[in-house]
């Protein structure tokens, strides 16, 4: 898994219009670059919701919030139209991203060991490096978390 002070690896997705998208298209802003398991499920709807709640707090401290799965193009427009959100989604549907991304690890639910996404968000500053990761993410109030986060490391030393 990349760490703080990385070079954030290189990526190009489809979103939820199809639309080719790859970490360039934010070079010298900040991204939080979120990684969740499946859309329209309990703890990645909370935590889509509450990104999508604070887009315009992200946008005042000059940040996008880009969400990524293993998901199709057309099951993020569906979560998207559904739940009304204003963030874009982005589609990793051979998991490759999330590999070089260190998130698509192996799970136990119940016993049963498959592979997944672990719920993780990366901080990627202008110049494109990993500024801070979140790990182990609990959905509720994560998204202000980050948005605290961005502001902090914003600040002169």
């Amino acid at each position: 898994m990349p760490k703080a002070g990385d070079k954030a690896p290189a990526f190009n997705l489809k979103d939820q219009d199809g639309d080719s998208v790859g970490l360039d298209d934010w070079k010298g802003q900040w991204l939080a670059l979120y990684f969740y398991p499946k859309d329209d499920t309990p703890g990645c709807t909370v935590e889509a919701c509450e990104f999508s709640a604070g887009v315009p707090k992200f946008g005042k401290a000059g940040a996008t919030v880009v969400g990524v799965s293993p998901d199709s193009p057309e099951a993020h427009r569906k979560f998207i139209e559904k739940k009304k959100l204003k963030i874009r989604l982005l589609s990793d549907a051979g998991s490759k991203v999330c590999l070089k991304y260190g998130v698509w690890v192996e799970k136990n639910m119940y016993g049963k060991k498959y592979m997944g996404v672990a719920r993780t968000t990366f901080l990627i500053d202008p110049q494109g490096r990993i500024a801070h990761v979140f790990e182990k993410v609990k959905p509720e109030g994560h998204a202000e978390e980050v948005r605290r986060k961005i502001v902090e490391l914003q600040r002169p030393a």
